[in-house]
């Protein structure tokens, strides 16, 4: 009696075209391989990273040479980690292999996003109950310092200014340009925009930079090249110190404006992009019913667009709490000027006082912690609905 041949995907058996069958068993020697290569490798990277960094003359007077070699060992040390985190993980049981494999591929991303951002917040709140070298405790002393500082308040209450006035303008402006951008020609449109995000491609010390030169100021009598000025002189006025105005903090407007000028960009291009996706149909059907343009807008494409207005304000909010360059270069928080990032700097560099900056920058991040979490959960919901 003829015996049937025996399943080639059975356990432990052979298929002719793919060799030896898993049988879904532990690989032990495959296991040792993984975690062996994958030590050598982040152990190998580190230590060229390390040469690179502090012993670039070993390789050489070339600094073309050397970025050759940090992109070369980036890519393919991050091609050999993943090929032995790969080796580790399938040797495992295959349930498990098949459970962990997408933990383990996300691994050396979270590993990186704790090194760069979770031990650096966590010893940062360290150091904020320390002395001003971190050598000793001191416990809440650093934000007794902090909160009995006329100079945090004044800083807190700048801030609380810009937050008022920055992101709200930023999304009105933002809005405004978009609608009347979207009204011109296709060429006009896009010459238009292409003009308005210009400043999106300025750092803010360019900006400042540029902007000190609008606020420049020479003797009365005298030619005024700040554009400011010039114009103010030539309405009658006599030229003014325009960053030294702490009256009505008309300076920090001024420094306002700078942020406000290189956001809006940012901002038209996204409204811009909502506006456009607003269904034809809803606006036609509002258009029978008898509804004008400005009842169109205010009733029909805001509230459909308010995600991405909402977007928008929260991501210059985040911004707004996290300024430091404007101000540091225009004034450096003279005359009221003052914001936390600023005075965190000021606290850290110049007076070498490194717990009470700490301190300073774990009321910062407390001050943002409740903006983020609120923008994941609206960006959750936003999912959530489509």
């Amino acid at each position: 009696m003829d015996r049937a041949p025996a399943s080639p995907s059975a356990p432990g058996g052979t298929d002719p075209l793919a060799g030896p069958v898993d049988d879904g068993r532990l690989s032990p020697a495959r296991l040792v391989l993984g975690l062996v290569g994958m030590g050598v490798v982040v152990w190998a990277v580190a230590n060229l990273f390390l040469a690179l960094a502090y012993y670039p003359q070993w390789f050489g007077s070339s600094k073309v040479l050397i970025g050759l070699i940090a992109l070369a060992a980036g890519v393919g040390g991050a091609f050999l980690l993943f090929f032995f985190l790969n080796v580790f993980v399938e040797a495992l049981p295959r349930k498990m292999s098949e459970g962990l494999i997408p933990y383990a591929f996300l691994l050396p991303g979270f590993g990186l996003m704790a090194l760069m951002l979770l031990y650096p917040t966590v010893q940062t709140i360290v150091y904020s109950f320390a002395n001003n070298d971190s050598t000793a405790w001191v416990g809440a002393k650093n934000y007794q310092d902090v909160f009995g500082d006329q100079g945090f308040r004044e800083s807190l209450l700048n801030n609380f200014l810009w937050l008022l006035i920055v992101p709200a303008s930023t999304v009105a402006l933002g809005v405004v340009v978009a609608v009347l951008a979207d009204k011109l020609s296709p060429q006009g449109e896009k010459l238009a925009k292409s003009a308005i995000f210009l400043p999106m491609a300025i750092s803010f010390v360019g900006a400042s930079a540029i902007w000190n030169l609008v606020y420049a100021w020479n003797p009365e009598g005298t030619s005024q090249t700040g554009l400011l000025n010039a114009m103010y002189t030539a309405l009658g006025g006599s030229p003014q110190t325009w960053l030294t105005i702490s009256s009505g903090r008309l300076n920090s407007l001024l420094l306002m404006i700078i942020l406000v000028w290189l956001q809006v960009g940012f901002a038209m291009v996204l409204l811009s992009s909502a506006i456009k996706g607003v269904p034809d149909d809803t606006l036609e059907a509002a258009r029978i019913d008898g509804a004008n343009e400005w009842q169109i807008f205010w009733k029909v494409v805001i509230p459909q667009i308010w995600g991405t207005i909402l977007s928008v304000f929260i991501t210059t909010v985040i911004l707004v709490l996290k300024v430091f360059d404007i101000v540091y270069v225009l004034t450096n928080g003279r005359d009221k000027t003052n914001v936390i990032a600023n005075l965190f700097f000021n606290e850290m560099f110049a007076n070498s006082n490194a717990g009470k900056a700490s301190a300073i920058v774990v009321i910062l991040l407390i001050l943002i912690l409740p903006v983020l979490i609120y923008q994941v959960k609206m960006f959750r919901e936003q999912e959530a609905n489509r």
